[in-house]
């Protein structure tokens, strides 16, 4: 190994007291700096240079959030090798990755939504909770940390309303759907046969304690399999389910923005992307110069 690999190695090893597995990563992210090098010394790159190797990356496929990666993992090189050896200023500053292309949130289809909940049965309490929940995922949006940290209090079932602390512990009110309404009082008629008398959460598992969010996404993993449903199902996505189907029939972005409790308005327009088909639809058939009349 070139010297300067070697002295960050043991600067990992030693001082960072990193992990094999970090040592590894990190060896690996270098090895592409020294494949860029070509037999130069590392500390003779230009930001030129390194600009064109995130350009060729790019080309050849390689995600942003991976060359975001190896550039992190370039500006600690050079950061302990101008602390240590005196090198000079690192070539990879102020060099980001390529911009992100916004993932479109996977959403079911409404009529998916409506056969999926309308297919969970109510015949035993457990299945009767997890109604509840996935009702209440899908009429208003929550996420699932907010589906398992909601406590009793906190249901207004008589106004159809509840509080929901959510990220930043930021609470919101927000609606709950009818068919959600019914889904909780089943569930809370039922819930003494499981929950301890120091629990104050909605939902609880078999032993009494609070469900947690890993068993709320094992329970959907569950159904999907009893249902024999084929899409991939995750609670986030009962949550993007309600925002694109709310947003497709009122169009209005600040009343979804508050539902979901974003903080910016930009979170939400992610939804927007979803509604094209819908859009082109409605253009087609009502602006004036959309198509030649008959």
């Amino acid at each position: 190994m070139d010297l300067p690999l070697a002295h960050f190695d043991r600067y990992l090893a030693g001082e960072r007291q990193a992990s094999e597995h970090t040592r590894r990563a990190y060896g690996e992210d270098l090895a592409r700096l020294s494949e860029l090098a070509r037999g130069r010394d590392l500390d003779t790159l230009t930001p030129t240079d390194i600009r064109g190797f995130v350009r060729r990356m790019a080309t050849k496929g390689l995600s942003p959030s991976s060359i975001g990666r190896i550039l992190s993992a370039w500006r600690a090189f050079y950061k302990i090798m101008k602390r240590d050896l005196g090198w000079g200023a690192s070539p990879v500053t102020g060099i980001r990755p390529p911009k992100r292309v916004p993932r479109l949130p996977a959403a079911l289809t409404v009529d998916s939504a409506e056969g999926l909940l309308n297919a969970l049965p109510d015949d035993e309490p457990l299945a009767c909770r997890d109604k509840a929940i996935f009702e209440l995922a899908y009429s208003s949006g929550l996420r699932v940390s907010e589906l398992a940290s909601l406590h009793l209090l906190e249901l207004d079932l008589a106004h159809a309303l509840a509080r929901v602390t959510g990220k930043g512990g930021k609470t919101r009110v927000v609606p709950v759907g009818g068919a959600a309404v019914e889904a909780l009082r089943r569930w809370l008629l039922l819930r003494p046969q499981y929950a301890r008398d120091t629990s104050a959460t909605v939902f609880v598992g078999r032993g009494g304690r609070p469900l947690t969010t890993r068993a709320i996404h094992a329970r959907l993993a569950d159904w999907r399999k009893r249902l024999g449903i084929a899409e991939p199902l995750y609670p986030h996505k009962l949550r993007h389910s309600c925002a694109s189907h709310l947003l497709q029939s009122s169009h209005d972005l600040r009343a979804v923005q508050e539902l979901l409790g974003h903080a910016h308005l930009a979170t939400t327009q992610v939804y927007t992307h979803l509604d094209y088909q819908a859009l082109a639809k409605a253009y087609d058939e009502f602006h004036p110069r959309a198509r030649r009349k008959e």
